[in-house]
């Protein structure tokens, strides 16, 4: 894997934000106030137009290398020089409040020196609109403001308030701890150090017992911890929404004009995010997520979406922002998306497997299920309405719409999940609804099926393969143990599997041409069918492998280049860390492993 391309950075977050930092030590992207918002600092997509909030090294820099505080979201970059050197520590405050979660708009930044008497500069340039404008500077006694519009942000800091404003000459040496409080809208005041050091260790023990009280497999339980603090950040707790990534415009390969905004909710994400969640015993996030989807139910009598805005918002219309230089010179920069316009039926059986534990899980009491039937007859319905049509699928195919086996899956698994619910609760119409709708998801299904090939096509026309129907085996839909999964399972590796286990989503030409890079997620999926069918051996050496393509951080991108290894695409990629999540449990039990329980 020389010459491999990796995203050099880390994430923080409080499930409000999430924050960006550069091995350099740069804040690269951070959106305020919410993750849909323009950045303020956006260097990730252009070096001039994107500010930075950078603290650099005088000295001739050898190298720096980031970790996590053990089972936290607390970032620590270490600088180092030849006679010189730097720590970082990064964090966004999270922790209990007065019986809430204290989670602001506030970034908080502590700087000591590792040896020597390193000389450093700090630079903080936030941006607004995009790019487009810069915030107005003004000095206080002990901060810096910034002002853009209606917009505030204060920097409050024990580095002298001159540093920020003589940029030529502004290096000054370092010989004990200094802090910086960067806080949006409401300005912080209060003494800075002792609330800085409170809110780090009140931070350290919030991330440390959440991370406890979750029921993690005795396989690869790093990674997994990982993945699950990863995740647990892409939750917008006010609402429950989910996003699929902080970023956007990261392109899935150099060149490819595939740059889209993952900033939002989509529901058949949602589904995989839950079900990794769920895995570990946590069952708040579902909760919050199944507030968010009623409520989008409730509010919306017509189709839904295939993804929502954070507060639920409809319409995200797709915009170019050509004055943006793109990521490393990758055009176009792309702010909201389409694909809230195209016709996606897996959206509703994704929807009702996603929130079927609310409704068969003992340990949610029945007064919290009161509204069980309901919500079937709208999914039934909805599946019933949609069931013939033809939709753009889960790639979202912009020009293409067929009968796909996907979404038939999951109309079939939607039907499935309802009619468990209804004869839990005796609901003898719906039940019979749920079983009709499964049958006729099922003939759908077997239109694809090639019998010459012995494989499912992507759907009831052409001959296309496609990665997504790994998904027949792990939704039980194709008894595992049988010849025909087997046999499907070895069709499509001879066709989409890459090295080192990576698969592609699919190999057929689509509105930007061919894919260039293997979809992360789908090599997970992979290693999943191949423990299901019984090749567990397979299984576990797949998936080692496939941890090789995390950064140093075990932070993993949506894409992975199959030549070299390189990371492509948003990142972090939630869909990467949930297959891996969604993985290790499969792995680990069929493998018999215990659940430690905290």
């Amino acid at each position: 894997m020389n010459k491999r391309h990796i995203y050099n950075s880390g994430i923080i977050g409080n499930c409000n934000y999430i924050a960006h930092v550069h091995k350099s030590t740069n804040i690269n992207w951070l959106c305020w106030p919410t993750f849909e918002d323009s950045f303020v600092f956006g260097c990730l997509l252009d070096v001039d137009k994107g500010g930075e909030f950078n603290i650099r090294l005088d000295d001739k820099q050898i190298n720096s290398k980031q970790y996590y505080l053990e089972n936290t979201n607390i970032l620590v970059t270490e600088v180092r020089g030849e006679n010189d050197g730097f720590r970082v520590i990064d964090f966004a405050p999270r922790f209990i409040q007065y019986e809430r979660y204290f989670k602001p708009l506030m970034l908080v930044r502590i700087v000591e020196p590792l040896y020597g008497n390193p000389a450093i500069k700090v630079n903080c340039n936030p941006k607004a609109n995009y790019g487009k404008e810069d915030f107005q500077k003004a000095r206080g006694s002990n901060h810096v403001q910034f002002t853009a519009g209606s917009e505030n942000m204060r920097l409050t800091t024990d580095i002298p308030i001159s540093h920020f404003f003589d940029t030529d000459k502004n290096n000054f040496i370092l010989t004990e701890k200094k802090y910086m409080i960067l806080s949006y809208g409401s300005p912080f005041e209060a003494p800075l150090a002792h609330t800085a050091e409170d809110f780090l260790n009140r931070t350290k023990l919030y991330w440390r017992k959440w991370t406890k009280k979750a029921n993690i497999p005795n396989f690869y339980q790093d990674h997994i911890i990982r993945s699950a603090l990863v995740l647990k950040l892409h939750q917008y707790e006010d609402t429950g929404a989910i996003i699929a990534s902080s970023t956007t415009s990261l392109p899935e390969s150099p060149g490819s004009g595939r740059n889209w905004d993952y900033r939002f909710s989509w529901v058949r994400d949602s589904f995989y995010d839950l079900t990794a969640l769920s895995n570990i015993g946590k069952f708040d996030e579902l909760e919050e997520f199944s507030k968010f989807i009623t409520g989008i139910t409730q509010s919306d009598a017509g189709r839904l979406q295939p993804l929502y805005g954070i507060l639920g918002r409809k319409v995200l219309t797709e915009q170019t922002l050509d004055y943006l230089e793109g990521y490393k010179g990758n055009k176009p920069v792309r702010i909201g998306n389409q694909a809230y316009e195209h016709i996606q039926n897996d959206v509703y059986g994704q929807a009702m497997i996603a929130l079927l534990p609310l409704y068969t899980d003992f340990r949610f009491p029945q007064d919290e299920r009161k509204e069980a039937k309901g919500w079937l007859k709208y999914i039934l319905d909805k599946i019933s309405m949609t069931i013939d049509e033809k939709d753009a699928g889960i790639w979202e195919f912009r020009n293409l719409a067929n009968h796909h086996a996907y979404s038939n899956l999951f109309q079939w698994a939607g039907a499935a999940a309802a009619l468990k619910i209804a004869k839990l609760n005796e609901y003898e119409d719906i039940a019979q609804q749920a079983t009709e709708l499964m049958e006729k998801a099922a003939d759908y299904i077997e239109q694809c099926y090639d019998p010459e090939r012995q494989v499912y096509r992507n759907s009831n026309e052409g001959e296309n393969l496609d990665a997504s129907t790994l998904q027949l085996i792990l939704m039980n839909y194709l008894d595992p143990t049988s010849d025909r999964a087997k046999k499907h399972l070895e069709a499509l590796e001879a066709e989409l599997k890459g090295k080192n286990g990576l698969f592609y989503r699919y190999l057929h030409r689509d509105d930007f041409g061919k894919p260039q890079s293997t979809f992360l997620v789908c090599a997970f999926w992979y290693v999943e069918a191949l423990a299901c069918v019984g090749r567990l051996e397979e299984a576990q050496e797949t998936f080692e492998r496939l941890l090789e393509y995390g950064n140093e951080l075990k932070l993993f991108s949506e894409d992975i280049h199959d030549e070299d290894g390189s990371q492509w695409g948003n990142f972090p990629q939630a869909y990467s860390h949930v297959g891996l999540m969604n993985a290790a449990y499969r792995i680990a039990t069929k493998l018999d492993k215990p659940i430690f329980l905290s």
